[in-house]
């Protein structure tokens, strides 16, 4: 399936994450969450479960569990633990193997580092998943968006496409109004969907 990025932390990575795990399961396959990795609290790994197969445990679902709430590589280094990617990786191939579809969730943004060798975008790279960008439709989005964007193209990677996210405190401005129609010319990416504040069910094109 897809590789979900944001343009930011908070901007409604796991929501989409959700909506998209949902509406798979509404189309009859057997999908499921995978964030390799939380930071803080557990909620993200916890509402995949709850979107997805609740039989997968959380464990699968979420292999590396940091209490500190930062970057991989500071709550790695403030815990004293080293990031097991090798655990990531079994993981994730476990859950291809028993899943129809896997929709992965990075943490924070793009370049949010892992390790002092390894970002998010570099476990991207090795999913080989196409990748969605999740923008938080606001003003600053376009700046945040080019940045994203041009980062995945010049990895050689595939951008999917973008998923707006009318947050429920979204600013009703000029930027909220405009940034849709901007980002597709700009981009020239479709909006793969957009989410309206606190909407339940997405419908979703399969090819």
């Amino acid at each position: 399936m897809w590789f979900l990025t944001g343009t930011d932390t908070g901007v409604g990575k796991t929501y989409a994450a959700c909506l998209i795990v949902r509406a798979l399961r509404r189309a009859g396959l057997k999908a499921a969450g995978f964030k390799p990795i939380c930071c803080g609290d557990r909620d993200d790994a916890i509402a995949l479960q709850a979107a997805g197969d609740p039989a997968i445990p959380i464990n699968d679902i979420n292999p590396v569990w940091l209490r500190t709430p930062a970057a991989p590589y500071t709550a790695c280094v403030v815990e004293n633990r080293t990031l097991d990617l090798d655990l990531i990786r079994d993981r994730y191939r476990a859950l291809r193997a028993q899943c129809d579809s896997v929709v992965v969730e990075g943490i924070g943004g793009w370049l949010v580092p892992l390790t002092a060798e390894c970002s998010i975008a570099d476990l991207a790279a090795e999913f080989s998943l196409p990748v969605a960008v999740v923008v938080a439709n606001r003003l600053g989005a376009i700046n945040h968006t080019l940045l994203t964007v041009e980062n995945i193209r010049a990895r050689g990677l595939t951008c999917a496409g973008l998923i707006l996210n009318n947050l429920p405190d979204s600013t009703d401005d000029v930027a909220s109004h405009t940034n849709r129609s901007v980002l597709e010319e700009l981009t020239r990416l479709p909006i793969l969907f957009e989410i309206q504040a606190r909407q339940r069910e997405i419908e979703l094109t399969l090819a």
